[in-house]
């Protein structure tokens, strides 16, 4: 037991924690005092508000076993260490206890004192089954609720429950416990015997789960899920109201609630009860769907998950009001409508067989419906109860909320008005939301803070600051709002919360009861309203920095200040007082700002408004202006730079300065603001363009510059650097430079400045283009083509392209010859019409220069369009190459020196021929001489279809398309590659689309988001998939910021056909794992695999253990392990050596350290150390954790030669190394023993959960047999068939027997009278065993008509028998076997008297279990050939291999028999015989089986289309391995789930056609006769190879075969219940002993007093072999000898089983079991002590009782001669026994006459008549 504790280590301050060792069930907490109550598995804890443990007890592990009833004393031999799981806590205040309840001792609860929960106050388990209050089954759930009840004027305190039904509880599903002794009533007794509501016990109905209870208003209510009925599976919720004060239950009433319109979320998961404050209440409302809500009404929150799509869960509100509303219709309906609402009926009673006429109306005569429902408030016992509302009156309600994963919690709170809810789920995280008109969630408390899945106990402390979270082992306390984490407004708002908001005058972000001055406007800011403080305005909304003004800042939501409070205005670094006026606020700035950026016109200064010199209320940006900065934006216009600025300044031509503008400063000097046109300046250059290296004179206009007249100006540009030039004025305003010339390279657009003479610039606008005649016209053809305005010309001497002024030789009128370079491509077809690019020069300016071009003497066409030519496809001889020729205007010619060669290119094949419909396939066309033309040219169809080309050259890839036909697989296509226009080619090679992959299982289905889990995915079509990738994708979520789509890709390592394998791939670690999802990419086939999910990565804990010996096992803990791993998937490592993983818990990692010291992993560790700290890592996938650091205990070595004198030393070190020996193979047994213990518990685990999910199937499967068994369902014999195969065992040779038949031929007159002479007979030695056994039975049928006589011969011949064996000194011997001819007597006078027994009594326990023992074998594959079955009792029976199969649900139609089909079950590996045996017993299952047809007499036809197809175990499909054939089944004929077959009877007569085809076939058939169904036998060649095989080959076979042993184990545990009611029905003296069972075994006992070497040990075994072993054991071998049925092979090995361990029970002797004892044996050797005691109880028993005389006996007898003599062949059974007088006719005529006795009777004489009347035999007559 792991300690609790709290830890804080990675947790935030605000959070506390409380860690238990095992599994927490229930918490609640005490309203009064804030003290928690913890009941996990084996403890309880009492825990302060703060999760301090201030009380706690362990309540487990206590011996206990399902089976025994409490209290558990020695004599329960089963009882074991069982978990106590806490089932249920309720706290009563009042009388300070703590109500405890448990699953061990049957659900038995406790009282504890709620001051100290380790005082127990109350506890008794000798009380019975009265005080069995919850369920012994940890699935099964349980809810209570405190109460009160009121008797005789007193009250009482009671507490009611709900639960569900487990195997081993009480049936009733409600109940009213009492916590007090009074009357006949014990602490925790059921105040009502019978309880309304309670579950059939016989079989698994309604399944209740029960989630949540409560109280309200006078009612109790109780909020489950249940199914329907037996049928359907499908769970529904339900909400059932019934009155505190009733305690009769007669106001207990159900209603449906519906989660969404179409019930999707169907099954209930948490709920909370809460008001639903203000603002959701008017939300309700003005929904119209649940009338009007009011803020302080109760509204139930009900968190749901759904059948339908397991991955998403929802939220949904009921007002209580309206659940109460709709009962009220659904119980108004009942007592004043029979039922109905508008005419369709509304109720139903759920618990109850009644009619559908449930509700009366009588009521209505006398009362209104209101009267009645007031009158009647918590119903009567005169009225219907309880009421279940039909699903049409369901109150439905839509999702709040829905999300991927599950909701397991919900708690409500509200704050201000507003609801919040709290939402646990699967992964740990809490969601809030807030519950607006669109809820929302705003904000998470992370899985990492709890860890596992969220409890249900979602809880508030007292003041509903803080939440309780409960996960699996953990309890968290964390603060329901987090406000005062934010330090500014926006940050506060941002976070949506609804306990959050800005309080504005304090500065911090708070509740709202936590700010002063709240309630008044604009104080405090919520956070969902998205709004805080706002400056709206400046006013001036800005200011120059040498100036002093008053600022007036507009804040309309500033919130009102009170008398004290000063407000203050804060520019930069300066304070100013501000008042306040209206919405504004004054701000007087005393000092100018003093602005010192260089870079810019103005400083933005930050403002802030702060309350009482402390509390900033908002802030913003005013910007300060420097119009002397303005000019530094634009230097070459200064003036327009400073006018037309935003700031308004003004313009000094004269001081050539910038300023604030004035109305004071005036003049023409003064340029106004925003008057740009009034400023001097240049602007008009002509020339516009100008050339590089070349001086032109430039001319200009100036405006306004009447100011600078007699002023000398200078021009510069950036080009011209420190170069001036003199500018001289012309007419007017016209000034003129004579040029510079610029030596750049390249054109750019100049700007130029014009100075006064005191090197002040004023305004130029003036800009001129440079250009270079070179640039861009590297031949002449260019330059020709080159715009006149430029003046370009190609100069000769040069050879370039210039300005005209800078070439001195004069234009040439033609450029020369065109010079071809380059031809792209210099491969085509011969066919032509492919796109030809030509690259060279002086090809010509226009299109139309180019008049003619060749390529290897081929004509081509220009396509003047593209400026490229293409070849034309005229008709011509081909040449294969030859050079391109060009002719332009004017006859200038050029030729290629690169070659042009025409070819055909042949494609040759492709690969793959095959892919999926799909597309995406990447195929390569092979061939010669694919690389003719260009990429562009070429076009790919695969069947017309349209394929990608990816790469172009000696090979050609593309990538199919979609496949868009119907018919697939496709026919094959044809591949077709087009080069241009005119050349098509076809591949030899066809393409054929296939299907698509399919993908049928993926396994695992969870990841952590470190990744690198190997991913198994099966299905069919792999091998035509090129790339398979895995990709997971993250869905938006609503707090993720990034819009960014991320995409995490990983490709298969592995693939082929049937199998793909993937490492999952790594995932952010910051994305939502329930936002992920997964989706696998087979080319262009997409399948999402929608149940994967990541994990958050598991966390570990620090090492508890750091020293390793030799024997060590490292137990690491953490949480989260199971999630996405295995034992066999994790790797550990101490250092460079790898650690097993024996167990992996989720919480607990158990490793086995390597025996000797590895080294360390890193080569900076590996020093010389022996006793250095080594990592141990733990690698789940691709996440690697360093869990902490161990190292090896240090071995003292004691030098031996000091102390031991050397003569002794090689004595002592052969000891030493022998003790050294035994120790390292002790410590290695202790290490397997430790292995395979645990691995032992594992397995006793699994088989005991498989064999209650079989048990539960199994009792479900079985329900429509068993659950209206009656005498008359049950198929018995009658009394003829039962007594003739009782009698005469029914064998081949009994088909003619005349004691079958009836028939004989004899006089009708003629009776015999039949002499004693059995003795006679049994002397002969040709009499053998068998014949005395059929006399016997000749005997009995023919005296069945006197049968007291009968019984009075064999106590006659008994008691001859029996003094033959005591005298001989073997007593125990006698009735050991039936080899007298009274031995078989015996036998045959207990079945007579045993048969009424068996039809009242055991018959139907006996009926069940065969019943139950064939459907379990059916159920799994049995081999129809081998007679082996997957599930038996007999280890020889047991079908050894691993059989793949599955379900199917056959829909079978009778021909004959009308439209109506019926559902039935089989499997896929059934042969067509097996399942015609399960067709017939479904369809004919009211028909006892000699009623039904038989097997051979039908046939079954399939009709998956419009053709029909018989199905036979062998035709002309079976498949052949090797000389075997194997015979057809269900799945040879690919027959489908729900398929419908058609069941027909054999007609005789067949056409010729058919016989024709059917002895053809059978022909073929009936060459081999080798066949086998699922497993082939051993072959001849495979014994010879076998026999080369190695001993461990076939011990390993062994130990596989040994591996399927669990299976016989299973079955056992399905079939135990019954087995036991029928050892139950037989052994029991519950039930009345049939009186000839008391009256021998009378006889026995009396006849053992008279003989003196009889003991108790020799009569218990003559009891048992005269009953037990004669009768029983051969009835429960033989079902077929009372029931009409027909018992298979595979039943009667397991059969063998049953009866076997009955014999063993009735035995004295003890069965010593060891290893080698057969498994049959060893199956049941625990319950054979309980068998054997229940033997002889019951013997004692018969002993005990009254005797029953001899008269009792024969009028017993008589009756049962008089009943049913008539109904036997007595005259033939005559006739029969004759035959053995005639046959030995000398010898019994010869021993009467010796016999005195036989002499006195006349005997002889007697027999002689006979003989003589029947043969006419010669006599002494």
């Amino acid at each position: 037991l792991a300690l609790p504790q709290r830890t804080h280590s990675s947790q935030p301050e605000w959070l506390t924690d409380f860690l238990s060792g095992t599994l927490i069930n229930n918490v609640v907490v005490n309203p009064r005092t804030g003290q928690l109550y913890v009941g996990a598995v084996n403890n309880l804890y009492q825990l302060t508000p703060d999760l301090e443990v201030l009380s706690s007890t362990e309540t487990g592990p206590k011996r206990d076993n399902r089976q025994c009833t409490p209290p558990i004393t020695e004599a329960c031999e089963e009882a074991m260490d069982t978990d106590n799981h806490n089932k249920l806590l309720l706290v009563h205040e009042v009388k300070d206890i703590l109500v405890v309840c448990g699953s061990v001792f049957r659900g038995i609860c406790s009282l504890r004192n709620l001051s100290s929960v380790a005082q127990l106050l109350y506890f008794s388990d000798t009380k019975g089954e009265k005080s069995y209050v919850a369920s012994a089954e940890e699935s099964v759930s349980v809810v209570g609720v405190m109460s009160y009840y009121t008797k005789d004027r007193d009250n009482f305190t009671v507490f009611l429950v709900g639960k569900g039904y487990g195997s081993h509880d009480s049936t009733k599903l409600i109940s009213t416990r009492i916590l007090q002794d009074y009357g006949d009533w014990v602490v925790f007794d059921s105040i009502i015997e019978a309880s309304a509501v309670q579950a059939n016990p016989f079989v698994l109905r309604y399944l209740h789960d029960f989630r949540f209870t409560f109280k309200d208003g006078g009612f109790v209510y109780f909020l489950f899920s249940r199914t329907l009925g037996l049928q359907d599976n499908k769970n529904f919720t339900f909400i059932s109201r019934m009155c505190e004060n009733d305690p009769w239950y007669y106001s207990y009433t159900e209603l449906q609630l519906n989660c969404s319109a179409a019930n999707k979320y169907n099954k209930v998961q948490a709920a909370y009860v809460a008001a639903p404050g203000e603002a959701l209440a008017q939300n309700l409302s003005r929904s119209y769907q649940y009338g009007v809500v009011s803020a302080s009404d109760k509204v139930l929150f009900v968190t749901f998950t759904s059948d339908e799509g397991p991955s998403t869960s929802a939220m949904c509100m009921y007002p209580l009001r309206s659940i109460n509303n709709r009962l009220a219709e659904i119980i108004g309906a009942c007592y004043s409508n029979k039922g109905y609402i508008n005419e369709v009926a509304a109720v139903y009673s759920p618990y109850s067989s009644k009619s559908e006429k449930l509700c009366s109306a009588f009521v209505s005569v006398v009362l209104h419906q209101n009267d009645v429902l007031n009158k009647y408030k918590c119903g009567a016992e005169h009225l219907t109860t309880p009421l279940a509302s039909k699903a049409e009156f369901a109150l439905t309600a839509e999702p709040s909320l829905v999300r991927k994963g599950h909701m397991t919690a919900v708690a409500v709170a509200v704050e201000q008005g507003h609801a919040v809810a709290f939402l646990g789920t699967t992964t740990g995280e809490v969601l809030k939301v807030h519950l607006s008109d669109h809820p929302e969630v705003y904000g998470r408390v992370p899985g990492d803070v709890t860890g596992g899945k969220v409890n249900k106990n979602l809880l508030f402390d007292s003041s509903f600051q803080n939440l309780y979270i409960t996960t699996e082992k953990m309890i968290t306390k964390v603060p329901v709002q987090a406000c005062q984490l934010k330090t500014d407004c926006h940050s506060c708002i941002s976070m949506k919360d609804p306990y959050c908001g800005w309080c504005v005058l304090e500065g911090k972000c708070t509740r709202k009861q936590e700010c002063g001055r709240s309630t008044e406007e604009n104080t405090w800011l919520w956070s969902p309203k998205q709004q805080c403080v706002e400056i709206q305005a400046f006013n001036p909304p800005n200011l120059s920095c040498r100036k002093t003004q008053q600022v007036d800042i507009s804040i309309p939501t500033l919130p009102r200040l009170g008398l004290s409070d000063q407000l203050e205005c804060v520019f930069g670094s300066f304070v100013s007082g501000a008042v306040f006026y209206c919405i504004s606020l004054f701000c007087l700035l005393l000092y100018p700002c003093i602005c010192v950026c260089v870079c810019s016109d103005y400083v933005s200064v930050p403002v802030k408004v702060l309350v009482n010199s402390a509390v900033e209320v908002t802030s913003g940006e005013y910007h300060f202006y420097n119009c002397a900065a303005t000019v530094r934006k634009n230097q070459n216009t200064p003036c327009i730079a400073c006018v037309t600025s935003e700031w308004g300044c003004q313009w000094n031509a004269k001081d050539h300065s910038c300023s604030d503008s004035e109305d004071a400063v005036s003049g023409d000097h003064i340029v106004k603001p925003q008057q740009p046109d009034s400023c001097p300046q240049f602007e008009s250059p002509e020339p516009l363009l100008i050339p590089v290296g070349y001086k032109i004179p430039i001319t200009f206009q100036g405006r306004n510059l009447d100011i600078y007249r007699g002023h000398r100006f200078a021009i510069g540009t950036e080009l011209m650097k420190h170069t001036e030039e003199e500018v001289t004025q012309e007419q007017g305003s016209r000034f003129k430079f004579t040029g510079y010339e610029v030596s750049i390279k390249e054109g750019t657009h100049l700007r130029t400045s014009l100075y006064r003479d005191n090197e002040r610039k004023i305004d130029s606008t003036l800009t001129v283009v440079l250009y270079n005649c070179f640039l861009g016209r590297e031949d002449c053809s260019l330059c020709k083509h080159a715009d006149t305005k430029y003046q370009c010309v190609w100069c000769e001497a040069s050879h370039m392209c210039v300005y005209q002024g800078l070439c001195p030789s004069p234009q040439p009128a033609q450029c020369p010859n065109p010079e071809i370079v380059n031809i792209i491509p210099r491969f085509g077809p011969l066919n032509g019409r492919i796109a030809v690019t030509i690259k060279g020069s002086n090809m010509g300016i226009k299109k139309e220069d180019v008049k003619k071009i060749t390529v290897a003497g081929v004509d081509c066409v220009h396509q003047e369009d593209r400026y490229s030519v293409s070849t034309s496809d005229l008709p011509f001889e081909p040449t294969n190459s030859g050079p391109v020729e060009m002719e332009l205007e004017g006859g200038r010619r050029g030729t290629s020196q690169v070659i042009f060669t025409y070819r055909d290119p042949k494609v040759v094949a492709v690969n793959p021929v095959k892919g999926p419909a799909a597309g995406g396939t990447v195929i390569t066309i092979s061939g010669e001489d694919l690389d003719t033309a260009t990429k562009e040219d070429v076009t790919v169809t695969v069947g017309g279809v349209p394929c990608e080309v990816l790469s172009f050259g000696t090979e050609i890839t593309c990538k199919t398309g979609r496949y868009r036909g119907q018919k697939v697989p496709s026919d094959p296509l044809v591949v077709t590659v087009k080069y241009g226009k005119n050349t098509t080619k076809d591949v030899p090679t066809p393409y054929q689309y296939s299907e698509n992959p399919k993908i049928s299982e993926y396994k695992p289905k969870d990841s952590f988001i470190c990744g690198g889990r190997r991913i198994v995915v099966t299905g069919s079509g792999f091998d035509l998939i090129q790339r398979a990738t895995m990709k997971v994708l993250p869905s938006p979520d609503e707090f993720s910021q990034e819009t960014a789509l991320v995409e995490f890709v990983q490709d298969a390592h592995s693939k082929n056909d049937t199998v793909l394998q993937f490492y999952s791939p790594s995932v952010n670690s910051s994305l939502d794992t329930q936002s992920l999802r997964t989706i696998l990419q087979l080319d262009n086939v997409m399948e999402e695999l929608k149940d994967f999910n990541y994990h958050p990565d598991p966390s570990f804990n620090e090492l508890a253990k750091n020293v390793i010996t030799e024997t060590s096992i490292i137990i690491v803990t953490g949480r989260g392990f199971l999630k996405a791993m295995t034992a066999q998937e994790a790797q550990a490592f101490v250092g460079d050596a790898s650690c097993h993983v024996n167990i992996l818990q989720d919480d607990k990692l158990i490793l086995e350290a390597p025996s000797s010291q590895p080294r360390a992993r890193s080569k900076r560790q590996r020093r010389d150390t022996t006793n250095d700290p080594l990592d141990l890592v733990v690698k789940f996938g691709h996440g690697e954790w360093i869990v902490g650091s161990v190292y090896y205990a240090r071995k003292v070595d004691i030098p031996l030669a000091i102390i031991i004198p050397a003569v002794i030393i090689p004595m002592l070190l052969f000891i030493a190394v022998s003790v050294y020996c035994y120790r390292r193979k002790s410590r290695q047994a202790e290490r397997e023993y430790e292995k395979v213990r645990h691995q032992l518990e594992n397995l006793e685990e699994s088989v005991r959960d498989r064999c209650k999910k079989e048990f539960t199937d199994l009792m479900i499967e079985m329900e429509d047999h068993t659950s209206d068994l009656s005498e008359a369902r049950i198929p018995f014999l009658d009394y003829k068939n039962y007594t003739d195969r009782n009698f005469f065992l029914p064998s081949k040779d009994s088909v003619n027997d005349a004691m079958f038949t009836g028939k004989i031929q004899i006089p009708e007159a003629r009776r015999t009278i039949v002499a004693q002479f059995i003795h006679t007979l049994e002397s002969r030695p040709d009499f053998n065993a068998r014949s005395r056994g059929y006399f016997a039975s000749l005997l009995t049928v023919a005296l069945h008509g006197k049968l007291e006589y009968y019984t009075d011969i064999m106590r006659t011949l008994l008691l001859e028998l029996m003094d033959e064996h005591v005298q001989s000194k073997n007593p125990k011997l006698m009735l050991r076997r039936s080899e007298t001819v009274v031995e078989r007597m015996l036998c045959n006078w207990m079945s007579i008297c045993l048969y009424q027994f068996l039809r009242d009594t055991a018959g139907e326990p006996l009926y069940k279990l065969y019943k139950a023992l064939k459907h379990q074998v059916e159920k799994g594959p049995v081999d129809a050939k081998m007679k082996k079955a997957k599930y038996t009792l007999n280890d020889t029976g047991l079908l050894g291999d691993d059989v793949e199969y599955s379900v199917l649900t056959l829909q079978v139609l009778v021909h004959g028999e009308g439209p109506d089909v019926t559902p039935v079950k089989v499997l896929n590996c059934d042969t067509i015989t097996q399942v015609k045996e399960k067709i017939i017993d479904q369809v004919y299952r009211n028909l006892p089986y000699s009623q039904r047809p038989k097997v051979e007499s039908v046939a079954l036809e399939w009709r998956p289309g419009s053709t029909g197809q018989i199905l036979s175990d062998l035709d002309l499909t079976s498949l052949k391995e090797g000389r075997w054939k194997r015979l057809n089944t269900l799945a040879h004929y690919n027959v489908r789930d729900n398929a419908t077959l058609v069941l027909s009877r054999v007609l005789h007569t067949q056409s010729f056609h058919q016989q024709q085809d059917s002895h053809e076939e059978k022909n073929a058939l009936l060459e081999e006769d080798n066949t086998f169904h699922l497993v082939r036998p051993t072959d001849e060649i495979d014994e010879v190879k076998s026999k080369r095989g190695s001993m461990k080959d076939k011990a390993m076979t062994k130990a596989i075969t040994e591996i399927y042993l669990t299976r016989l184990l299973s079955v056992k545990g399905t079939l135990q219940q019954f087995v036991d009611d029928f050892f139950r029905s037989v052994l029991g003296l519950s039930s009345v002993v049939p009186p000839a069972v008391k009256y021998f075994f009378d006889f026995l006992d009396e006849q053992a007093l008279r003989h003196d070497n009889v003991d108790e040990e020799t009569l218990h075994i003559w009891k048992t072999n005269s009953l037990p072993l004669r009768f029983w054991v051969n009835i429960l071998r033989n079902p077929h000898f009372i029931f009409d049925v027909h018992v298979t092979e595979v039943v009667d090995a397991s059969l063998h089983v049953i009866s076997q361990t009955f014999m063993d029970a009735c035995t004295k002797t003890e069965h010593k079991l060891s290893r080698e004892s057969p498994s049959n044996k060893l199956l049941y050797a625990k319950e054979i002590s309980t068998y054997k005691k229940m033997v002889d109880d019951y013997y004692k028993g018969i002993r005990q009782m009254v005797s029953v005389s001899d008269q009792d006996m024969n009028t017993h007898l008589a009756e049962v001669s008089r009943q049913h003599t008539d109904k036997l062949n007595t005259e033939v059974a005559l006739h029969q026994l004759y035959q053995y007088a005639s046959k030995y006719y000398d010898v019994i005529i010869q021993s009467l006459d010796e016999d005195p006795a036989a002499q006195n009777k006349q005997l002889t004489l007697r027999l002689q008549q006979i003989a003589a009347a029947l043969e006419n035999k010669v006599t002494d007559l």
